[in-house]
């Protein structure tokens, strides 16, 4: 009877990553499955011992995610992610200020801290009329530019994006500013020749102008157009000193009328996303409907 050489068989590699998990050479050392396979038991134990009991299939075996915790973590988590780290301190020191601090008298002028900061730039703007109007023309000027951008954008360009997100952005301006009506502090410094021009009354909460801006920097960088975007941007940090030093907006205005830029640049994206899917448009969205846009 003839014998026959019997040749082990083999498995492929993993083509993510070349290794090879049926005894064959890992890395120039020898793996059994066994030991693959325990490794693999590990992590998965050690996964479901990062959830609370009950959680992640882990059952009644499971552990609260903080008792698997070593320095070794924090040490990881304070130089990986630090910036999490700077606001939780941040919480914690605003709520022992939040606890101690005195609240402003009820017929007192709100505290300010930007109107503190510029203190001196009002007092220059109350004893110069000329240069507040001339920084109030300027400022006019800069919101025609942004109004101009958004609706070019979607006239000239047929990206109806940025437009969109301003008329979100008003709507809801207008909505929150009726709904709370903030007093004009008593240090403003109106000028006919700014926006809105007729030195008429405004909604503070939220800050338009800051707003605006934000939605045309945004749309700028998504069209690389990064020179024309930092160009915004600083004129937009001039703005808001301006507004601070004519007492025309509180900072939280400021503040919130970052945020409202692009949280409302972010709503009009996702509505594109939508409309596009409802309305299988391949080439992206319109505002025009697809037999137009055949003809």
């Amino acid at each position: 009877m003839s014998t026959k050489t019997v040749v082990p068989l083999r498995r492929r590699s993993n083509p993510l990553n070349g290794k090879h998990t049926n005894g064959v050479s890992v890395d120039g050392q020898s793996r059994r499955i066994g030991s693959v396979n325990s490794e693999m038991e590990n992590i998965v134990k050690k996964t479901d011992n990062g959830y609370a009991n009950g959680g992640g299939g882990g059952g009644g075996r499971s552990k609260a995610s903080f008792l698997t915790w070593t320095a070794r973590d924090a040490v990881y988590v304070a130089r990986h992610h630090w910036i999490p780290c700077l606001f939780a301190v941040g919480v914690l020191f605003f709520t022992g200020v939040e606890y101690t601090l005195q609240m402003i008298p009820a017929r007192s002028e709100p505290f300010d801290i930007g109107f503190v900061a510029t203190r001196s730039l009002n007092r220059v703007l109350a004893s110069s009329p000329d240069l507040n109007t001339v920084l109030a023309a300027l400022n006019t000027v800069f919101v025609g530019m942004q109004t101009t951008y958004i609706v070019w954008t979607w006239l000239m360009e047929g990206r109806p994006r940025a437009t969109i997100s301003a008329c979100f952005m008003f709507t809801c301006r207008g909505i929150l500013g009726y709904s709370t009506q903030l007093p004009l502090p008593q240090d403003f410094l109106g000028s006919g020749v700014d926006f809105p021009v007729g030195n008429v009354s405004f909604f503070l909460f939220y800050s338009g102008h800051v707003a605006g801006s934000m939605i045309a920097s945004l749309d700028m960088r998504r069209m690389k157009r990064f020179r024309l975007a930092m160009l915004f941007d600083i004129l937009n940090v001039l703005q808001s000193i301006r507004l601070l030093g004519t007492r025309g907006h509180y900072t939280i205005d400021l503040a919130v009328g970052v945020g409202a830029g692009i949280l409302f640049d972010s709503f009009a994206g996702k509505y594109e996303e939508m409309m596009s899917k409802r309305h299988n448009l391949g080439n992206g969205f319109s505002l025009i409907s697809k037999d137009s846009l055949v003809k």
